[in-house]
This record gives C-alpha cells, structure tokens and sequence, in this order.
C-alpha cells in the first residue's frame, strides 16, 4: 500500500464527509430559503414528465442497491439463506437495468436544462458542475457493473470495498482493502466522494428534506367575492 492509497482510501473519505456534514449545517443556517429544488416545472413540463420519473425510480433502486452491497455483510445474506450465486445475479441485473434508467433520465434532464432557456438561465454554476459529477459518478458506476460482471469474470466487492467502506463509518480506515480493487471501482468511490463533498452547496440538499410541515400547517382558507356589496374603487386622485 502506497502513500496515496493512504491519502485516497483513509484520509479523503473523512474531508467529504466533513464537508457533506458542515456544508448542511451551515446551508441551512445561512441559507434556509435557498434550500430548495428550484423547481422549473412552469417554465417546461413535457421532458421533465418522461426524464424526472426514470430518473428518480433509477436513482431509488440504486441507492438501495447500494446500501443492501455495501452496509450489509456477506456472511448476513448467507446466513438468511441467500446464496452467492443468487445475490450476485439479482444485483447486476437490477443494478445494470436501474443504472440505464438513471442514465437515460438524467440524460433526459441535462438536454431539457441546456436546451429549454429559461431553466438553463436558472441554473447556477454549482449544479452545472453537480449534473457533471453526478453522470460522472453513474457512467462509472454502470461501467464498473458492466464490464466487470457481465463482460468479464466478475468480481466480488463484497470482500474489499464493502468491508472498508464500513471501516470508514467504524472510525478504523481499511486503506489497503481497496488498493487492490479494479481501476473502475476505484474512480467510481473517487467520483462518488466529490459528490458527496459538493452536496451541500448544490440543489441535492431537497433529497434530505421531508415535506413534515405539510401535515399541520393551517388549511388556506378562500373566499368569493360579493360582487353585489362590493363598493366602488376609489379614484387614485383628486381634481
């Protein structure tokens, strides 16, 4: 293990997550009314009907998929009677069809924020450089899938990445579990700690928001207009 599998897989892991961390803290006591999507379906709705749903869909799956192949040890799966061979083609094969609805969906929303003006102009400089980041991340992520389990000889994650990423979370960094692992695996956690680090600064801060406000704010009360009592406007001058 080289000085910079030290620096990459025990020291960067905790400067992206301090960032994630600090960056909430201080977007939300310093900028409460920015925490928001921004949403810009006024402005176009057609596309974002077809890109937001594949998108969103996508991205759940795959973050669930992730959480189930990283937090969950191996030996837990098999002890509840799920075998290798079973786990391994049920994750590639809903990974790689979850990865390709995320891709084509943020592919989808990436055109209609270039193309569409007004939500292009509403977009700033830190969720240009977040979309980026982001397709960076699932291009690498679909290409690791692909490339390692479905065009060559598999490999195992379960045994080097998941078990150092729960050492980061154990405050006892495995650095060399994951000076071994393929290339692509490799820019996929790098592109994935990038990601996390501008988080907070970007409109990916709505995914850690719920709606609780909604269920006991006051009903919004309307009212008609009597037109047959309703007296005359005043004359906003006088001769």
């Amino acid at each position: 293990m080289s000085g910079l599998d030290l620096l990459l897989w025990a020291v960067l892991p905790y400067v992206a997550l301090t960032m994630f961390v600090v960056g909430h803290v201080w977007r939300y006591r310093y900028d409460k009314f920015g925490w928001t999507t921004r949403s810009s379906q006024l402005y176009e709705s057609r596309l974002l009907r077809i890109g937001s749903p594949l998108f969103h869909f996508g991205i759940l799956v795959v973050l669930l998929g992730h959480i189930g192949g990283l937090v969950i040890p191996k030996s837990w799966t098999e002890a509840a009677g799920i075998s290798e061979a079973a786990y391994h083609v049920t994750a590639v094969a809903l990974g790689t069809v979850a990865g390709v609805c995320t891709l084509a969906g943020l592919a989808i929303l990436v055109y209609r924020r270039r193309t569409v003006g007004p939500v292009f102009t509403a977009t700033t400089r830190n969720d240009k450089l977040m979309y980026a980041v982001l397709t960076l991340t699932i291009v690498l992520g679909l290409a690791a899938t692909v490339l390692a389990n479905l065009a060559g000889d598999g490999y195992d994650y379960r045994t080097t990445i998941s078990p150092w990423f729960r050492s980061v979370f154990a405050l006892s960094p495995r650095p060399a579990l994951m000076a071994g692992a393929p290339v692509l695996f490799k820019l996929h956690a790098l592109s994935a700690l990038a990601l996390f680090a501008i988080w907070p600064f970007t409109r990916l801060v709505h995914m850690l928001t719920a709606p609780i406000g909604y269920l006991t704010r006051p009903y919004v009360v309307y009212r008609s207009r009597d037109v047959a009592r309703t007296r005359p406007a005043r004359r906003g001058w006088t001769a």
